[in-house]
Protein backbone atom coordinates (compact mmCIF):
# COMPACT_ATOMS: atom_id res chain seq x y z
CA UNK A 1 0.00 0.00 0.00
CA UNK A 2 2.89 2.51 0.19
CA UNK A 3 4.67 4.32 3.35
CA UNK A 4 2.63 6.43 3.80
CA UNK A 5 -1.07 6.89 2.29
CA UNK A 6 -2.73 10.51 1.93
CA UNK A 7 -6.75 10.50 2.22
CA UNK A 8 -8.90 13.74 2.07
CA UNK A 9 -11.66 13.85 4.53
CA UNK A 10 -14.46 16.11 4.12
CA UNK A 11 -16.27 17.85 7.01
CA UNK A 12 -13.68 18.85 9.45
CA UNK A 13 -15.93 20.41 11.25
CA UNK A 14 -18.70 17.78 11.43
CA UNK A 15 -19.33 16.39 15.35
CA UNK A 16 -17.29 12.92 14.14
CA UNK A 17 -14.50 14.00 12.74
CA UNK A 18 -12.11 12.97 15.98
CA UNK A 19 -13.57 9.46 16.15
CA UNK A 20 -12.84 9.43 11.94
CA UNK A 21 -9.06 10.85 12.12
CA UNK A 22 -8.76 8.21 15.16
CA UNK A 23 -9.84 5.35 13.28
CA UNK A 24 -7.85 5.94 10.51
CA UNK A 25 -4.73 6.48 12.54
CA UNK A 26 -5.42 3.67 14.38
CA UNK A 27 -5.67 1.44 11.70
CA UNK A 28 -4.97 -2.75 11.92
CA UNK A 29 -2.70 -2.79 9.18
CA UNK A 30 -0.45 -0.38 10.98
CA UNK A 31 -0.47 1.74 7.95
CA UNK A 32 0.70 5.89 8.47
CA UNK A 33 -2.01 7.85 6.77
CA UNK A 34 -1.78 11.66 6.05
CA UNK A 35 -4.82 13.40 7.00
CA UNK A 36 -6.03 16.33 4.97
CA UNK A 37 -9.12 17.84 5.92
CA UNK A 38 -11.49 20.22 4.25
CA UNK A 39 -14.50 22.53 5.38
CA UNK A 40 -16.02 25.46 4.82
CA UNK A 41 -14.97 26.81 8.18
CA UNK A 42 -11.50 28.17 7.80
CA UNK A 43 -11.31 27.34 11.51
CA UNK A 44 -12.78 23.85 11.74
CA UNK A 45 -11.40 21.58 15.12
CA UNK A 46 -10.13 19.08 12.38
CA UNK A 47 -8.24 21.68 10.84
CA UNK A 48 -5.72 21.44 13.96
CA UNK A 49 -6.40 17.42 14.18
CA UNK A 50 -5.30 16.60 10.25
CA UNK A 51 -1.71 17.03 8.74
CA UNK A 52 -2.91 19.27 6.10
CA UNK A 53 -5.95 21.62 6.06
CA UNK A 54 -8.18 23.30 3.12
CA UNK A 55 -10.74 25.42 2.83
CA UNK A 56 -13.25 24.32 0.56
CA UNK A 57 -16.64 26.38 -1.08
CA UNK A 58 -20.54 24.72 -0.73
CA UNK A 59 -20.34 21.57 -2.16
CA UNK A 60 -23.21 23.27 -4.75
CA UNK A 61 -20.53 25.97 -5.97
CA UNK A 62 -19.69 25.26 -9.19
CA UNK A 63 -16.24 25.54 -8.36
CA UNK A 64 -15.95 22.70 -6.14
CA UNK A 65 -15.53 19.62 -7.88
CA UNK A 66 -12.57 21.00 -9.35
CA UNK A 67 -11.42 22.53 -5.95
CA UNK A 68 -11.48 19.15 -4.46
CA UNK A 69 -9.38 17.97 -7.63
CA UNK A 70 -6.87 20.36 -7.31
CA UNK A 71 -6.42 19.82 -3.68
CA UNK A 72 -6.25 15.68 -4.33
CA UNK A 73 -3.13 16.91 -6.44
CA UNK A 74 -1.39 19.06 -4.38
CA UNK A 75 -1.65 16.33 -1.62
CA UNK A 76 -0.99 13.00 -3.77
CA UNK A 77 -4.70 11.31 -2.24
CA UNK A 78 -5.77 8.70 -3.48
CA UNK A 79 -8.76 8.37 -1.94
CA UNK A 80 -11.91 11.00 -0.64
CA UNK A 81 -13.40 10.12 2.25
CA UNK A 82 -16.72 12.27 2.70
CA UNK A 83 -18.75 12.78 5.93
CA UNK A 84 -21.40 15.08 4.94
CA UNK A 85 -24.96 14.44 3.31
CA UNK A 86 -24.38 17.56 1.14
CA UNK A 87 -20.94 16.61 -0.31
CA UNK A 88 -21.82 12.73 -1.03
CA UNK A 89 -24.50 13.71 -3.30
CA UNK A 90 -22.16 15.88 -5.14
CA UNK A 91 -19.33 13.80 -4.99
CA UNK A 92 -21.22 10.60 -5.67
CA UNK A 93 -22.25 12.52 -9.73
CA UNK A 94 -18.42 13.12 -10.42
CA UNK A 95 -17.05 9.56 -8.93
CA UNK A 96 -16.02 8.22 -12.67
CA UNK A 97 -14.46 11.31 -12.80
CA UNK A 98 -12.38 11.32 -10.09
CA UNK A 99 -11.87 7.56 -11.04
CA UNK A 100 -10.37 8.63 -14.38
CA UNK A 101 -7.25 11.05 -12.75
CA UNK A 102 -6.74 8.05 -10.30
CA UNK A 103 -8.60 9.01 -6.96
CA UNK A 104 -11.75 6.85 -5.51
CA UNK A 105 -14.63 8.12 -3.34
CA UNK A 106 -15.88 6.15 -0.49
CA UNK A 107 -19.72 6.82 -1.69
CA UNK A 108 -22.19 3.95 -2.91
CA UNK A 109 -23.97 5.20 -6.11
CA UNK A 110 -25.73 8.36 -7.01
CA UNK A 111 -28.97 6.63 -7.95
CA UNK A 112 -28.22 4.64 -4.88
CA UNK A 113 -27.70 7.89 -2.29
CA UNK A 114 -30.80 9.41 -3.86
CA UNK A 115 -33.21 7.18 -2.29
CA UNK A 116 -31.28 5.93 0.96
CA UNK A 117 -31.48 10.17 1.87
CA UNK A 118 -34.96 10.35 1.17
CA UNK A 119 -37.30 9.32 4.53
CA UNK A 120 -39.92 8.87 2.43
CA UNK A 121 -38.13 6.88 -0.41
CA UNK A 122 -36.47 4.85 2.47
CA UNK A 123 -39.98 4.12 3.96
CA UNK A 124 -41.50 2.55 0.59
CA UNK A 125 -38.39 0.36 0.35
CA UNK A 126 -38.83 -1.16 3.88
CA UNK A 127 -42.70 -1.00 3.23
CA UNK A 128 -41.55 -3.03 -0.05
CA UNK A 129 -39.46 -5.65 1.23
CA UNK A 130 -40.99 -5.96 4.74
CA UNK A 131 -38.64 -4.11 7.36
CA UNK A 132 -41.15 -2.85 9.88
CA UNK A 133 -41.72 1.60 9.62
CA UNK A 134 -43.49 3.69 11.44
CA UNK A 135 -47.26 4.60 10.04
CA UNK A 136 -46.06 7.85 7.53
CA UNK A 137 -47.75 10.24 5.22
CA UNK A 138 -46.44 12.71 2.63
CA UNK A 139 -47.80 15.99 3.33
CA UNK A 140 -47.64 19.27 0.95
CA UNK A 141 -50.26 21.52 2.21
CA UNK A 142 -51.86 22.94 5.60
CA UNK A 143 -54.81 20.70 5.12
CA UNK A 144 -53.00 17.23 4.02
CA UNK A 145 -50.70 17.56 7.52
CA UNK A 146 -53.91 17.98 9.31
CA UNK A 147 -55.38 14.87 7.93
CA UNK A 148 -52.13 13.02 8.58
CA UNK A 149 -52.10 14.11 12.12
CA UNK A 150 -55.77 13.26 12.74
CA UNK A 151 -55.06 10.22 11.34
CA UNK A 152 -52.07 9.31 13.23
CA UNK A 153 -54.34 9.68 16.54
CA UNK A 154 -53.32 13.41 17.47
CA UNK A 155 -54.38 15.22 19.89
CA UNK A 156 -54.90 11.86 21.44
CA UNK A 157 -51.03 10.85 20.71
CA UNK A 158 -47.86 12.69 19.56
CA UNK A 159 -46.87 12.95 16.02
CA UNK A 160 -43.76 13.44 14.14
CA UNK A 161 -42.56 15.53 11.37
CA UNK A 162 -39.60 15.52 9.60
CA UNK A 163 -38.48 16.65 5.85
CA UNK A 164 -37.95 14.24 3.49
CA UNK A 165 -34.15 15.35 3.05
CA UNK A 166 -32.08 16.74 5.83
CA UNK A 167 -29.92 15.32 8.44
CA UNK A 168 -28.76 15.40 12.05
CA UNK A 169 -32.10 16.38 13.83
CA UNK A 170 -32.63 19.44 10.87
CA UNK A 171 -36.36 20.06 10.74
CA UNK A 172 -37.22 17.43 13.25
CA UNK A 173 -39.88 17.97 15.77
CA UNK A 174 -42.44 16.53 17.92
CA UNK A 175 -45.80 17.80 18.09
CA UNK A 176 -47.64 17.46 21.28
CA UNK A 177 -50.83 18.44 22.91
CA UNK A 178 -48.65 18.42 26.43
CA UNK A 179 -48.87 21.91 28.41
CA UNK A 180 -45.66 23.13 30.08
CA UNK A 181 -46.82 22.16 33.89
CA UNK A 182 -43.75 23.73 36.64
CA UNK A 183 -42.55 20.44 37.19
CA UNK A 184 -41.88 20.02 33.65
CA UNK A 185 -40.38 23.72 33.47
CA UNK A 186 -37.95 22.78 36.44
CA UNK A 187 -36.35 19.47 35.56
CA UNK A 188 -36.85 18.90 31.85
CA UNK A 189 -33.89 20.11 29.32
CA UNK A 190 -35.17 22.68 27.21
CA UNK A 191 -34.70 19.99 23.79
CA UNK A 192 -35.95 22.39 21.30
CA UNK A 193 -37.61 19.14 19.78
CA UNK A 194 -41.46 19.40 21.18
CA UNK A 195 -43.90 22.16 19.20
CA UNK A 196 -47.27 22.95 20.20
CA UNK A 197 -49.48 22.69 16.55
CA UNK A 198 -50.44 26.29 16.18
CA UNK A 199 -46.87 27.17 16.78
CA UNK A 200 -45.57 25.03 13.93
CA UNK A 201 -48.33 25.83 11.49
CA UNK A 202 -47.13 29.49 12.35
CA UNK A 203 -43.96 28.56 11.01
CA UNK A 204 -45.88 28.18 7.53
CA UNK A 205 -47.24 29.87 4.46
CA UNK A 206 -50.65 28.30 4.22
CA UNK A 207 -49.97 28.07 0.51
CA UNK A 208 -46.45 27.32 0.49
CA UNK A 209 -45.50 24.40 2.15
CA UNK A 210 -42.45 22.16 1.64
CA UNK A 211 -42.87 18.21 1.38
CA UNK A 212 -42.91 16.93 4.54
CA UNK A 213 -42.73 13.21 6.12
CA UNK A 214 -45.94 12.65 9.69
CA UNK A 215 -44.96 9.95 11.07
CA UNK A 216 -46.49 7.76 14.02
CA UNK A 217 -44.60 9.00 17.25
CA UNK A 218 -42.34 6.00 18.84
CA UNK A 219 -41.87 5.68 22.16
CA UNK A 220 -39.52 3.18 22.77
CA UNK A 221 -35.54 3.26 22.35
CA UNK A 222 -33.33 4.73 19.53
CA UNK A 223 -30.62 2.15 17.82
CA UNK A 224 -27.71 3.38 15.43
CA UNK A 225 -26.35 0.31 13.00
CA UNK A 226 -23.27 0.95 11.56
CA UNK A 227 -23.01 -1.40 8.71
CA UNK A 228 -19.88 -2.33 6.56
CA UNK A 229 -20.51 -3.75 2.99
CA UNK A 230 -18.05 -5.36 0.32
CA UNK A 231 -20.32 -7.07 -2.05
CA UNK A 232 -21.56 -9.71 -0.20
CA UNK A 233 -19.73 -9.28 2.60
CA UNK A 234 -21.25 -7.21 5.35
CA UNK A 235 -20.41 -6.54 8.87
CA UNK A 236 -23.10 -5.01 11.06
CA UNK A 237 -22.98 -3.88 14.60
CA UNK A 238 -25.61 -2.27 16.40
CA UNK A 239 -25.65 0.15 19.29
CA UNK A 240 -28.14 1.37 21.73
CA UNK A 241 -28.10 4.93 21.91
CA UNK A 242 -28.30 5.62 25.98
CA UNK A 243 -27.65 9.28 26.25
CA UNK A 244 -28.36 11.91 23.10
CA UNK A 245 -27.46 15.53 23.10
CA UNK A 246 -28.45 17.77 20.27
CA UNK A 247 -28.66 14.31 17.51
CA UNK A 248 -25.49 13.30 18.88
CA UNK A 249 -24.54 10.10 20.51
CA UNK A 250 -23.02 10.80 24.41
CA UNK A 251 -23.47 7.24 25.43
CA UNK A 252 -23.53 3.94 23.18
CA UNK A 253 -23.74 0.60 23.91
CA UNK A 254 -22.95 -1.65 21.51
CA UNK A 255 -25.50 -4.86 21.46
CA UNK A 256 -25.63 -7.47 18.79
CA UNK A 257 -29.79 -7.93 18.61
CA UNK A 258 -30.39 -10.76 15.75
CA UNK A 259 -33.42 -8.27 14.59
CA UNK A 260 -31.45 -5.33 13.49
CA UNK A 261 -28.88 -7.30 12.07
CA UNK A 262 -31.48 -8.92 10.24
CA UNK A 263 -33.64 -5.45 8.84
CA UNK A 264 -30.18 -3.68 8.30
CA UNK A 265 -28.99 -6.44 6.34
CA UNK A 266 -31.98 -7.08 4.02
CA UNK A 267 -31.81 -2.55 3.56
CA UNK A 268 -28.38 -2.44 2.49
CA UNK A 269 -29.23 -5.28 0.13
CA UNK A 270 -32.24 -3.96 -0.76
CA UNK A 271 -30.51 -0.12 -1.03
CA UNK A 272 -27.69 -1.73 -2.77
CA UNK A 273 -25.07 0.49 -0.87
CA UNK A 274 -21.33 -0.11 -0.50
CA UNK A 275 -18.61 1.13 1.98
CA UNK A 276 -19.44 2.09 4.98
CA UNK A 277 -23.22 3.66 6.85
CA UNK A 278 -25.66 3.43 9.00
CA UNK A 279 -29.31 3.07 9.83
CA UNK A 280 -31.07 4.35 12.59
CA UNK A 281 -34.80 2.93 14.13
CA UNK A 282 -36.87 3.22 17.17
CA UNK A 283 -38.77 1.00 19.66
CA UNK A 284 -42.56 0.71 18.84
CA UNK A 285 -44.39 0.54 22.19
CA UNK A 286 -44.87 -3.29 21.93
CA UNK A 287 -40.60 -3.22 21.64
CA UNK A 288 -40.39 -3.56 17.78
CA UNK A 289 -37.37 -1.93 15.79
CA UNK A 290 -39.16 0.51 13.12
CA UNK A 291 -36.21 2.01 10.55
CA UNK A 292 -36.60 6.08 10.53
CA UNK A 293 -33.44 6.83 8.13
CA UNK A 294 -30.46 5.87 6.70
CA UNK A 295 -27.47 7.60 6.75
CA UNK A 296 -25.12 6.27 3.57
CA UNK A 297 -22.03 7.76 4.97
CA UNK A 298 -19.90 7.86 7.98
CA UNK A 299 -21.81 8.08 10.48
CA UNK A 300 -21.11 10.71 13.37
CA UNK A 301 -20.21 7.89 16.28
CA UNK A 302 -18.95 5.36 14.10
CA UNK A 303 -15.93 5.18 15.69
CA UNK A 304 -17.82 3.10 18.67
CA UNK A 305 -17.44 -0.19 15.73
CA UNK A 306 -13.66 0.34 15.99
CA UNK A 307 -13.69 -0.47 19.31
CA UNK A 308 -16.05 -2.84 19.23
CA UNK A 309 -13.66 -5.07 17.20
CA UNK A 310 -14.29 -3.37 13.64
CA UNK A 311 -12.70 -0.86 12.06
CA UNK A 312 -14.69 0.42 9.19
CA UNK A 313 -14.18 3.45 8.67
CA UNK A 314 -10.27 1.84 7.80
CA UNK A 315 -11.87 -0.77 5.85
CA UNK A 316 -14.07 1.35 3.28
CA UNK A 317 -10.65 3.27 2.93
CA UNK A 318 -8.88 0.05 2.19
CA UNK A 319 -12.04 -1.06 -0.04
CA UNK A 320 -11.90 2.36 -2.06
CA UNK A 321 -8.20 1.55 -3.05
CA UNK A 322 -8.64 -1.86 -4.41
CA UNK A 323 -6.93 -3.89 -2.22
CA UNK A 324 -8.60 -7.36 -0.41
CA UNK A 325 -10.53 -7.42 2.35
CA UNK A 326 -10.83 -10.68 4.59
CA UNK A 327 -13.49 -10.72 7.07
CA UNK A 328 -13.17 -14.39 8.15
CA UNK A 329 -10.83 -13.26 11.70
CA UNK A 330 -12.89 -10.52 12.52
CA UNK A 331 -13.57 -11.05 16.41
CA UNK A 332 -16.51 -8.38 17.58
CA UNK A 333 -17.57 -7.80 21.09
CA UNK A 334 -19.96 -5.68 23.37
CA UNK A 335 -18.84 -2.44 24.18
CA UNK A 336 -19.87 0.76 25.98
CA UNK A 337 -18.92 3.97 24.45
CA UNK A 338 -18.83 7.45 26.98
CA UNK A 339 -18.37 10.66 24.90
CA UNK A 340 -17.35 13.75 26.70
CA UNK A 341 -16.78 17.44 26.46
CA UNK A 342 -13.48 17.84 25.49
CA UNK A 343 -11.38 20.47 23.57
CA UNK A 344 -8.35 21.42 22.11
CA UNK A 345 -5.71 24.13 22.84
CA UNK A 346 -4.25 26.52 19.87
CA UNK A 347 -1.64 28.87 19.87
CA UNK A 348 -0.25 30.80 16.99
CA UNK A 349 -2.77 28.84 14.86
CA UNK A 350 -1.01 25.75 16.11
CA UNK A 351 -2.34 22.63 17.99
CA UNK A 352 -0.41 22.45 21.31
CA UNK A 353 -2.59 19.80 23.35
CA UNK A 354 -6.36 18.60 24.52
CA UNK A 355 -8.37 16.94 26.54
Amino acid sequence: MGNVVSIIVTGAGAPGIAGTIYSLRNNPDNIEIKIVSTDMNEDSVGKYLSDEFYVVPPPEDDTYINIMKRIAKETHAKVILPQTTREIIVLSRYKENFKAIGISIVVSEHDKLLIANDKFLLLEKAKEIGIPYPEYYLVTSQNSFIEAIERLGYPQKKVVVKPRVSNGMRGLRIITPEKWNIKKFLTKKPEGIEIDLNSFLEIFNKNNWPELIVTEYLPGEEYTVDVFKDGANVIIIPRLRKSIRSGITFEAQVEFREDLIDFSKKLSEALDLNYCFGFQFKLSKEGIPKILESNPRVQGSMVVSTFAGFNMIYYAVRKALGFGIDLNNVKLHEVNFKRYWGGIAIKDEKYVGRI
